[in-house]
């Protein structure tokens, strides 16, 4: 391993850790910290989202999957966010009207304690398994790229993540976010470059991989994409990871300009962790690598050996902190929006509903160690089918909460009752349909969730109407 890629990923790991030192001087109230005082741009907004969602399910995820089973379909994945956010680049101005700081804080002025601690819980226990598998992989790339042991390097990420994400809140995620997005978008492309090289030519890539595999739709037909279009929407809506974007933003009106320079930064990333799996694929067709070198940590993990033993230093550099730039990305935004529903929507709400801002920081910051040493914890013992847990956990949160938040912004009639019936059947049909593989009319089990959910909310809304018909917050 070159002194030099080792030195790079150290200056990386500084770099992160004084981005969060001296962000913390930023934060004075805790609006500060948790919403980075309602005064992001709509760049850092675009940039933060991207890192966020660019995370170990969309690019070694990916890879994988291109490799494998889908071929160019895999593209899908991150194609179906681009979709999403243009979608949501509608709604996101509302999004920002509501001055709130967090999903379940718009459920309690809305609809109520209950509807608060329900929704709550419903973020916090999904956002924990996303800790815990971007932990899981980081540390997986740093142990390849060091040659020590896992249980080391997850150590050394999980500490690392934490650290300056408890440091600098909001500020320190969305500025640490825009330098990894910067790494991972260039530097997975330059990888992808070279990688062609290797190959010779794209004819040659194509020659060499079977002819099904350049089939956009191999993996994931019609029905399926629009559900994988459909669950985005739903979950980046709902999820805190995301949402707390559109509450940070300055004005209203730059959230769609925001959401709308994500999606094109998605994009412009879309096909190229899909095509480096299929110039791996071609790589080993053309017997080009030695795959008892390449895949001898499985196949996800096949590109990083690749680097090892096919570029030069600094490309492998490039890869290794594009991917732990990925994996870091995520993790800071998931487990900073644990910190805050923790501290904004259960302790201030059940346990000190006087606390001072400077508390609820300290709050924020303690709940940040202490989730995060559990994420660690369970990500010593690794994790399975990275997109399998993602998909799932992703779609378990949209199932019950979206319904509620997004009639609540437009339906007066919305009331307490509904939105609970909403969360509680949304969320344990969506567990049912998924474990027993229950298909109606061949509906993907979200979709089913949903309706379910919306039928709920519906029935419950007009049988337990509301005392007063208004859109307006509490306080």
């Amino acid at each position: 391993m070159s002194f030099s890629v080792v030195v790079a990923i150290g200056l990386y790991f500084i770099l992160m850790l004084a981005i969060g030192y001296f962000s913390s001087k930023r934060v004075d109230a805790e609006e500060d910290f948790s919403i980075a005082g309602r005064r992001l741009s709509p760049l850092l907004l675009a940039c933060s989202i991207a890192a966020t969602e660019l995370g170990i399910g969309s690019t070694l995820g990916v890879f994988e999957k291109a490799f494998g089973d889908w071929g160019l379909s895999a593209a899908w994945y991150i194609l179906a966010m681009v979709f999403a956010f243009i979608i949501i680049s509608v709604f996101a101005p509302k999004f920002r009207k509501t001055e709130v700081k967090t999903i379940p804080e718009y459920f309690r002025r809305r609809y109520g304690k209950k509807s608060g601690l329900i929704s709550a819980i419903i973020m916090i226990i999904p956002l924990i398994i996303f800790v815990v598998i971007q932990f899981v992989a980081a540390g997986t790339i740093l142990s390849i790229l060091l040659g020590i042991d896992y249980k080391i390097t997850v150590s050394i990420i999980a500490f690392i993540v934490i650290s300056y994400t408890l440091l600098g809140g909001m500020w320190g995620v969305a500025i640490s976010d825009f330098i990894q997005s910067i790494f991972i978008i260039i530097g997975l492309i330059l990888v992808s470059i070279y990688t062609l090289r290797l190959c010779n030519s794209f004819p040659n890539v194509v020659k060499h991989v079977p002819y099904e595999s350049l089939n956009l739709y191999k993996g994931l037909d019609t029905p399926k994409i629009i559900s994988l279009v459909i669950m985005y929407v739903a979950t980046f809506t709902v999820g805190q990871e995301v949402a707390v974007n559109f509450f940070s933003i300055n004005h209203s009106y730059d959230s769609t300009k925001g959401t709308i320079f994500t999606a094109f930064l998605l994009l412009v990333f879309a096909f190229v962790p899909t095509l480096l799996g299929l110039m791996l694929f071609s790589l080993t067709k053309l017997g080009y690598i030695d795959t008892s070198v390449v895949f001898v940590d499985g196949l996800r993990y096949s590109l990083l050996h690749l680097a090892l033993n096919a570029m030069p230093p600094f490309l492998i550099g490039t890869l290794f902190l594009s991917l732990l730039s990925a994996t870091m990305s995520s993790a800071d935004s998931d487990i900073l929006a644990v910190g805050s529903i923790f501290s904004n929507d259960i302790y201030n709400v059940y346990f000190d509903n006087k606390a001072s801002s400077k508390q609820l920081i300290f709050i924020s910051r303690l709940s940040i160690a202490m989730f995060g040493f559990v994420a660690y914890l369970l990500a010593l013992f690794n994790s399975g089918s990275i997109l399998a847990i993602l998909i799932f956990v992703f779609s378990l949160r949209a199932a019950g909460a979206f319904i509620p938040y997004v009639f609540g912004l437009y339906w007066a009639k919305s009331s307490a009752q509904g939105s609970i019936a909403a969360m509680i059947v949304g969320s344990l049909s969506f567990i049912i349909f998924k474990i027993l593989n229950i298909k109606i009319f061949d509906l993907e089990p979200l979709i089913l969730s949903l309706l379910i959910s919306f039928v709920a909310f519906i029935t419950f809304s007009k049988l337990f109407p509301p005392a007063v018909e208004t859109l307006e917050l509490s306080d």
